[in-house]
């Protein structure tokens, strides 16, 4: 048994690559050449199972072992993790068995991964994560906002890692989007240019803030941040808050999830040291 992060056989850190799914099948019935292909089928079924979280039942000839192999192989599938791990442990079990079988091993395996970008490697007698999102931090501590604020952003924030691990991209977005809008609220303040900015929704504050800020690096900023809002707020672009184009939309990657979430809470970092400045409490 691989070790790996315990909580990703609880929660699942994303699916595995369809790619990946189909060459440990043609492993599997290569490796089935080598003895009685029904049991070596159930073998591999019965690991799959148990990762899938699903019953085991033995099925009534190699036929439906086949079929009933695959399936189990797609409910697996949704945890990477737990894909990898009960092929690779499957295969070691049969090695322990079966002495003289031939085997994939962890650089067979692992060469698989890297051709489908699966994310993952195995370093016996671990299996590494290989794209970790690492993602930008936003200040714990706001002097600022008050406690309910503060307790707002990190709920928020708790679940958009949450949707990223789970590998819901679009959830993911739209949960540091809407932080975002919400953080922008707050320079709806008596505090802030003295209660001036009176817009409710988030173009209108920033755009209130660009026209009484400093100019220069802020003002960019402020337009950057503008102009991704709009782009995911598209039905045609992002498509994160008011849907998507049934015609014209895009998918959006976990990849590209990552980032627009790192570049959404570098601007929410960003909204709260400028609420910090301008309300006079910055240190």
């Amino acid at each position: 048994m691989l070790r790996f992060n315990n909580q990703w056989r609880f929660d699942s850190p994303g699916p595995i690559e369809p790619g990946v799914v189909s060459d440990f099948l043609n492993l599997i019935n290569r490796i089935s050449g080598q003895g009685s292909r029904k049991a070596i089928l159930e073998h591999f079924k019965s690991a799959f199972a148990a990762a899938a979280g699903i019953p085991y039942h033995s099925s009534s000839d190699a036929s439906w072992a086949a079929s009933d192999l695959d399936r189990a192989m797609d409910e697996a599938a949704a945890n990477a993790p737990l894909f990898i791990d009960a092929f690779y442990s499957g295969c070691e079990q049969l090695q322990q068995r079966n002495p003289e079988m031939a085997l994939p091993d962890a650089t067979r395996i692992n060469r698989i991964l890297t051709e489908h970008g699966a994310g993952y490697q195995i370093d016996l007698p671990n299996l590494i994560a290989t794209r970790t999102h690492i993602p930008i931090t936003v200040p714990e501590q706001a002097p600022s906002l008050d406690a309910q604020a503060r307790a707002l952003i990190d709920t928020a924030l708790q679940a958009t890692e949450r949707a990223l691990a789970e590998g819901n991209g679009r959830q993911a977005v739209q949960e540091v989007l809407w932080l975002l809008e919400t953080v922008s609220t707050a320079f709806r303040s008596d505090e802030i240019f003295d209660g001036s900015i009176q817009g409710r929704y988030f173009n209108k504050i920033i755009g209130e803030l660009k026209s009484r800020g400093r100019g220069g690096h802020q003002d960019q900023i402020l337009q950057w941040m503008m102009t991704l809002h709009g782009y995911l707020s598209s039905p045609t672009g992002g498509g994160v808050r008011h849907g998507v184009d049934l015609r014209d939309g895009l998918a959006l990657h976990i990849n590209e999830a990552r980032l627009y979430c790192n570049l959404i809470r570098s601007y929410i970092t960003f909204l709260i040291g400028e609420h910090e400045r301008l309300s006079g409490r910055s240190s």
